[in-house]
């Protein structure tokens, strides 16, 4: 960037140049400088000062690393290092990223430019970076021990190569891997085409996200990095709803949203209200053949997933992760499932006791959303949000696609809750109902019982773990 202050200044935020620890003053003098964000809210696409033009991607909670030209080549400053990260209002986390931020800063390029990426190590252990889905030389490529040595403590190590190819990428270590990316270090790369590409539309709108997981304790603040499958907080950007903010377009924009998967399991992401076709992974731009109209697609773990389509239908529409467990936030694995079960008889004995027992769950779990139940500190609800009609019942992966008429092209800011036109929600039917009596018959099976036997209320319960997401 021309000057990385005036960029931070002309977004209204705080940022600057902080010298890595244990570099020399010497060899810092050759760096770029490095830029930082500590605020999670969503930045507006940075325009790109000098180099190739591109139409920028947002990345949502998050932004992008500006740049210095230096010899006509692009260099950036990535800095590992200790973060803390506001999961949502009301909990932080004590993670390892970039720059301040996890996931770090979105590294944005063009087909064809040479890039050089500086990469400073803060952590207490070493680290590498490893370029994910690129064409590059094999010693760029990050992985420690194999392509390069460790980058020690204290250390700057850097990465040149050119970008090959367009498409949607990411970065994260390949050095004590579990644990660094456990931790939420990761972020994300888009290289854009150097000129018109037959498989790559122009679009209006170009939001990009990571899919991470965590496991933290209710009431602590660092990851269990030993975790296995057993996550609790299932993320976008390190964010959780409703600290996810929504992606907010004009009607009729054509919009195209990047999703990278670093979980350890795979998420079927599903949009309301519009049919999209999947236009990219992390090969590539997919042949127009192989496109057809979806609603949900499977992004699996280590893979990219590209979506577009046209935004015309108005309103607010829920963008989510299908699994349902993953649009809650922490919760009791262990916790038994009561639907059913009558509470009467014992409540009054149990509170004489425990004067602070609450029933719950024998109607259901949606009175979680409302209730005030007391819980630790720095601790998010199991569901939580407000819409403009209630509690949203979410957490997790979820968030809110809304499509104004009125939203100004380039125009990212949140434009309310949407007021559906009347005649046009759904509504209390104050007429009569006829009686229904509940079926009795055994259906029409194929094999029907032999005879009639005693009659068995089945019960339903939650496993006591879930080993498989």
């Amino acid at each position: 960037m021309t000057s990385r202050r005036e960029f931070f200044k002309n977004l209204g935020m705080a940022g600057g140049a902080v010298a890595a620890a244990s570099v020399s003053s010497i060899a810092m003098a050759a760096l770029p400088e490095l830029v930082t964000m500590d605020k999670p809210e969503t930045t507006p696409p940075l325009q790109p000062p000098n180099g190739h033009p591109y139409n920028p991607i947002v990345t949502l909670n998050g932004w992008t690393l500006p740049w210095r030209m230096r010899n006509g080549i692009k260099e950036f400053h990535l800095v590992a290092e200790p973060v803390v990260r506001e999961i949502a209002p009301g909990m932080k986390a004590h993670l390892w990223g970039y720059n301040g931020q996890s996931p770090g800063p979105t590294i944005e390029v063009v087909e064809g430019d040479r890039v050089r990426i500086f990469v400073t190590n803060r952590l207490p252990e070493h680290t590498t970076i490893h370029w994910h889905g690129q064409r590059l030389p094999n010693g760029m490529d990050g992985v420690g021990g194999l392509t390069q040595k460790q980058i020690p403590v204290g250390k700057t190590f850097v990465y040149e190569f050119i970008a090959r190819r367009p498409g949607t990428f990411m970065y994260h270590p390949h050095a004590d891997e579990m644990t660094q990316m456990a931790m939420g270090m990761m972020g994300f790369w888009v290289t854009h085409p150097k000129s018109k590409h037959p498989l790559i539309e122009e679009v209006d709108r170009d939001f990009c996200f990571l899919l991470n997981a965590y496991d933290i304790d209710p009431g602590s603040y660092t990851p269990k990095v030993n975790t296995m499958l057993d996550f609790n907080l299932w993320t976008w950007n390190s964010r959780a709803f409703p600290g996810i903010d929504s992606l907010n377009v004009r009607k009729g924009d054509k919009v195209r949203i990047r999703i990278g998967n670093l979980t350890m399991t795979n998420h079927p992401m599903h949009l309301h209200g519009h049919e999209f076709v999947v236009s990219g992974t992390d090969g590539g731009p997919t042949p127009i053949g192989s496109r057809w109209p979806e609603v949900t697609t499977d992004v699996a773990v280590g893979q990219m997933r590209q979506i577009e389509f046209l935004a015309d239908e108005e309103g607010d529409w829920a963008f989510h992760c299908h699994k349902s467990h993953h649009t809650m936030n922490a919760m009791g694995h262990d916790v038994p499932t009561m639907i059913g079960v009558d509470h009467r008889g014992v409540v009054k004995q149990i509170t004489d006791l425990i004067p602070d027992y609450m029933v719950m769950g024998e109607r259901g779990m949606a009175d979680m959303g409302e209730m005030e139940m007391p819980i630790p500190d720095n601790t998010l609800p199991m569901m939580t949000g407000q819409g403009p009609y209630g509690a949203v019942e979410m957490g997790g992966m979820f968030s809110v696609l809304k499509v104004r008429r009125n939203q100004k092209p380039g125009d990212y800011r949140d434009p309310g809750w949407y007021t559906q036109p009347k005649g046009t929600q759904s509504y209390e039917w104050t007429g009569s109902v006829d009686h229904l009596d509940r079926a009795k018959t055994q259906g029409g099976s194929s094999m029907p019982l032999a005879g009639k036997g005693l009659e068995q209320e089945v019960v339903i319960r939650k496993p006591v773990r879930h080993s498989a997401h």
